[in-house]
Parts: C-alpha cells; sequence; structure tokens
C-alpha cells in the first residue's frame, strides 16, 4: 500500500512539473482578473478598442522570453508609444500575482 501511494505521489509531482513546464495559463482566472481590474475598459480579446486587441499583443511578444518581465512592469507602471500616442494609465492596486497572471493570460491568447 505504500508503495502505491508512492509511485501515486511521484506521478501526481510528474505530471504537476510536465504541466508547469508546458505554461498552463488558467484562462479563465485571467480572463477574471482582467474583468475584475477593468482591463476591459479599454481592451478586448479579439479587437482593438481603446488599446489593442489581447491576441495582437500575444501575436507582438511570440517568441520574446522577456515579454512577460516587460508588460508585468509596463502594466503595473503604464506606459505610452508601443501602440501609438495614447497612454495605458498605471495600474498599482493589482496585486503582483494577479498581474502575472494577468499577463501570463494574455501571452497565451
Amino acid at each position: 500500500m505504500k508503495l502505491l501511494m508512492g509511485m501515486i505521489a511521484a506521478v501526481a509531482v510528474m505530471l504537476t512539473s510536465q504541466a508547469f513546464a508546458a505554461g498552463k495559463v488558467d484562462m479563465a482566472a485571467g480572463l477574471a482578473l482582467a474583468q475584475k481590474s477593468g482591463c476591459m475598459a479599454c481592451h478586448k480579446v479579439d479587437v482593438k478598442l481603446v488599446g489593442p486587441g489581447y491576441k495582437e499583443v500575444a501575436a507582438k511578444y511570440k517568441g520574446n522570453k522577456k515579454a512577460e518581465e516587460m508588460l508585468i512592469a509596463k502594466v503595473t507602471k503604464g506606459g505610452t508609444g508601443t501602440w501609438g500616442t495614447l497612454v495605458m494609465p498605471p495600474n498599482p492596486k493589482v496585486a503582483p500575482a494577479d498581474m502575472k497572471t494577468l499577463v501570463q493570460w494574455v501571452l497565451a491568447q
């Protein structure tokens, strides 16, 4: 019985680490955070609203290994210039863990 439990635990760890390595993103949590944080007032998933659509953002940064880190900083502090002259306001009230989830969700579009 102990051997069986040990094997089950080992398989669970392997599957969890594979899911993490594969970059699984909780899409429902990301969408909920985007809605709760007010992001959807200026952005939509498929089309440009005030700012670019999230699919366009994901396409722009595809393959950029520093995209997540850079976008977390940009969304937190705000910015301008990447998508034209409109200013994206800062979002300092979004918790760092939530910001990471949001950015991962955007990049997974």
